[in-house]
C-alpha cells in the first residue's frame, strides 16, 4: 500500500493546477456569482468543531441564502431536529465552508469564510415564513468564493430524470432508526413524518 504523505508528493503527482482554477477565486461576490448563488435553493453547509466535522443540508422555498453585500451572507436557520451541531460549531469556530448547487446546472459554487450566530429581532424578523421566523440567523463573512467545473454533476448525471432512484426501493427513515436504535417504531415515525414535517416546514 503507498499512501501519500505531503503536498509535495500529490503537486508532483497533479502537476500545475490551469489558469481558470486560480483566477476564479475571489474575496467577494462577483456580480456573477451573485447570480448563481441567488438561483440556489439547496447547499451544503459544512462546519468544525472540537467533536470534529459536521456537513449540513440546508434547503428554502426561494433561494438558500440571503445576500447582504458582496461580502456578507446570512442564513435564516430553519425548524429542524434541534440536534446544532453546525450552530454549536460556529459558536467554538467560526469557519464555514459551502457548496451550492442549482437545479438544472451542471456548475456548482463553492464559498469559504467565517461566521457567527445572530439572535437579535432586528434581524431574525427579516425572515418570515408562514408567519414563523428563524430562532437564529447564521451571518458569513465572504474569505473566499468560486464556482468549481462541472465534472462531477456531469460524471453523476444528477439532473437525468432518467437517472433518479426508485425510493420504494431504499430504506425509509424510520427504518434506518429501528436498525439504529432496537425497539424503536420505524413505522410509526414513518407514518406520522408527512404531517409532522406539513407543520413544521418553517
Amino acid at each position: 500500500m503507498t499512501v501519500v504523505t505531503s503536498v509535495e508528493q500529490l503537486s508532483a503527482l497533479y502537476g500545475a493546477p490551469g489558469e481558470a482554477s486560480l483566477v476564479k477565486v475571489t474575496d467577494h461576490l462577483l456580480p456573477e456569482y451573485r447570480a448563481m448563488i441567488e438561483a440556489s435553493p439547496f447547499m451544503a453547509l459544512a462546519t468544525v468543531g472540537p467533536e470534529g466535522l459536521d456537513c449540513s443540508p440546508r434547503g428554502d422555498a426561494d433561494a438558500v441564502i440571503h445576500i447582504e453585500d458582496e461580502r456578507t451572507l446570512m442564513l435564516p436557520d430553519w425548524r429542524g431536529n434541534n440536534r446544532i451541531d453546525s450552530l454549536s460549531n460556529i459558536v467554538r469556530d467560526p469557519r464555514v465552508a459551502l457548496m451550492f448547487l442549482i437545479p438544472g446546472s451542471n456548475t456548482t459554487m463553492r464559498l469559504n469564510g467565517r461566521a457567527v450566530v445572530r439572535i437579535d429581532e432586528a434581524i431574525t424578523q427579516r425572515f418570515v415564513m408562514d408567519g414563523r421566523h428563524p430562532r437564529s440567523v447564521v451571518v458569513i463573512t465572504v474569505e473566499e468564493v468560486y464556482s468549481q467545473c462541472a465534472r462531477a454533476v456531469l460524471r453523476a448525471d444528477l439532473w437525468n430524470p432518467e437517472k433518479f432512484r426508485d425510493t420504494s426501493q431504499l430504506p425509509t427513515v424510520g427504518q434506518m432508526l429501528a436498525s439504529a436504535k432496537q425497539g424503536f417504531d420505524g413505522a410509526a415515525y414513518d407514518r406520522e413524518w408527512p404531517g409532522r414535517a406539513a407543520k413544521t416546514m418553517w
